[in-house]
This record gives C-alpha cells, sequence and structure tokens, in this order.
C-alpha cells in the first residue's frame, strides 16, 4: 500500500505517517520514487499506537511495544502501571466532579464559606504543589 492508501484505511494523516516513521513506530518496505509502501500489517500497528495514545501512553513508551520487525511485544507490567495511574485519575476526577457539583448547589451565600469549597481548593492546591515538586525534583537512573 502507498502512503496515501494507508492514510485513507486508517484515517492517519500522511503526515503523522511520516513522523510515526522517523520515530521508529511503523517501517515502511520500499520508497519507489517519492512513494512509500507499506505491508497491510501497518494498519494493526496504528491501531495499537491509537490505542496507545488513547490509554495516555507516549509516543515513546509505545514504540517500545513493538519488536524491531513490528510485531506487538506489549510489556504486561507497562499495562498495569498505566491501569493504575488511570485509575487514580478516575479518583481525583470523581472527587473533583463531587465538588465543583456541591459548589454549584451550596446553600451558602459565598463559595468563601463553604467548608466543601474550601477542601477542594486546598486538594487543588496541594496537588499543583505536589506536581511542581515531581517536576523539579532530580531524576536518578541510568
Amino acid at each position: 500500500m502507498d502512503i496515501s492508501e494507508v492514510a485513507r484505511k486508517s484515517g492517519v494523516a500522511a503526515s503523522a505517517l511520516r513522523f510515526y516513521e522517523r520515530k521508529g513506530l511503523i517501517r515502511s518496505l520500499s520508497s519507489e520514487g517519492s512513494r512509500r509502501k507499506f505491508a497491510p500489517a501497518v494498519l494493526d500497528q496504528l491501531a495499537l499506537i491509537s490505542l496507545g495514545q488513547a490509554a495516555g501512553f507516549s509516543l515513546d513508551e509505545i514504540r517500545v511495544m513493538f519488536t524491531p520487525g513490528g510485531e506487538p511485544n506489549i510489556d504486561r507490567a507497562m499495562l498495569s502501571a498505566k491501569a493504575d495511574e488511570l485509575e487514580r485519575m478516575v479518583k481525583r476526577l470523581k472527587a473533583m466532579i463531587e465538588g465543583l457539583r456541591h459548589a454549584a448547589a451550596c446553600p451558602a451565600s459565598s463559595h468563601a464559606e463553604c467548608p466543601s469549597f474550601q477542601r477542594l481548593l486546598r486538594a487543588a492546591s496541594a496537588g499543583a504543589l505536589e506536581n511542581r515538586q515531581r517536576r523539579l525534583a532530580p531524576r536518578r537512573g541510568p
């Protein structure tokens, strides 16, 4: 398949396909003139890339989900860690939803007087501080 056919069948723009190829996520079989040719299996690779992005994996994380030959080889521990991360995110979002709904319906004359809204503000502030500290912390590793 040439790049335009892959783009049409996958819904992924040709520019994104070229970017994915540069990043090592997919490989073309050859370039005939200025047209790249891809194996039909690239559509499955693109589906996995799309699924990985929807789950919040970075392109670098997705790249290691493939063997050098382009076959899926997904580390189960990596999937479990991402599921745990998403679960924590869902819990935070549910708490945020509850707090916002309460603040919208709170009988207090001002949000500043609402204990639930004040807890929500403190939690948001603590989360922002934690994120900032995590970004500024020196990284360890090889």
